[in-house]
């Protein structure tokens, strides 16, 4: 954990300084209830789609693939320093997370289980 703490603070002092501009006149916005994520030696691809099935113990589910993110692992491992960070904020202000049963967030920011959950 302290070898992440001090490659993220790297990647912070690099850019210290240099203005960015983010242009967002070409971007979407998508939602995704499902991802699924491959890698090669040269890049990580991860597929985020939607599962509108909400029956549970169901034999075959379809997944409407939406976006397709190719990237480097080096960004992979970035990406993975900042959501971990992202995480533990998110954890200290609302709780910890249970992975193991997870609920999509309700509208407000509050936690709402889904069909057929308890």
């Amino acid at each position: 954990m302290a070898e992440a703490k001090k490659t993220a603070d790297m990647d912070a002092k690099e850019i210290e300084g240099t203005k960015v501009n983010w242009d967002d006149s070409n971007m979407k916005s998508s939602y995704a209830n499902v991802c699924n994520i491959t890698s090669t030696r040269e890049e990580v691809v991860m597929l985020f789609g939607m599962n509108q099935a909400w029956n549970r113990g169901q034999k075959e589910v379809s997944i409407k693939l939406s976006d397709r993110i190719v990237i480097s692992p080096y960004a992979a491992k970035r990406i993975n320093l900042v959501l971990q960070r992202v995480v533990a904020e998110y954890e200290q202000r609302f709780g910890v997370l249970n992975g193991d049963n997870p609920v999509a967030p309700a509208a407000g920011g509050t936690a709402a289980a889904g069909p057929d959950r308890k």
